[in-house]
């Protein structure tokens, strides 16, 4: 025989919240995990990017013969020359923390009075 534990219990203490209250705990707690996890994933992801820059630097110092004293340029090889590769990973990096910042910090959850302006948009004749 197994029993079923339920979220609400049937006597309530003083010190356990309302559902409405529960449910905006439930929810701040979520939201403050998904901004751990942006943080500790932007700080990974940006030191793979410096990685990922100390390695083109090193290979195009290499590749150039030195510092790019003559500028950078699409292709590789030319003497004092950096080819220029680098912005492609970079450019996409910085557009997905672009996208994950808006995910986390700009997107919030769907408000009582978003739904109630909803309901009623929908449920008004159409002219």
């Amino acid at each position: 025989m197994s029993h079923a534990t339920h979220d609400s219990p049937t006597d309530r203490s003083p010190d356990v919240p309302a559902d409405g209250d529960r449910l905006a705990r439930q929810q701040a707690i979520r939201q403050i995990e998904r901004r751990r996890r942006f943080w500790i994933t932007m700080t990974w992801s940006g030191i793979g990017m410096l990685i990922l820059a100390a390695i083109w630097a090193a290979s195009e110092y290499h590749n150039a013969g030195g510092w790019p004293i003559h500028g950078f340029s699409q292709s590789s090889s030319i003497y004092e020359v950096w080819n220029y590769w680098i912005i492609y990973p970079l450019g996409a990096w910085l557009l997905a923390v672009a996208a994950y910042a808006w995910a986390v910090f700009g997107n919030k959850p769907i408000s009582e009075g978003e739904i109630e302006r909803e309901i009623e948009r929908q449920s008004s004749p159409r002219k």
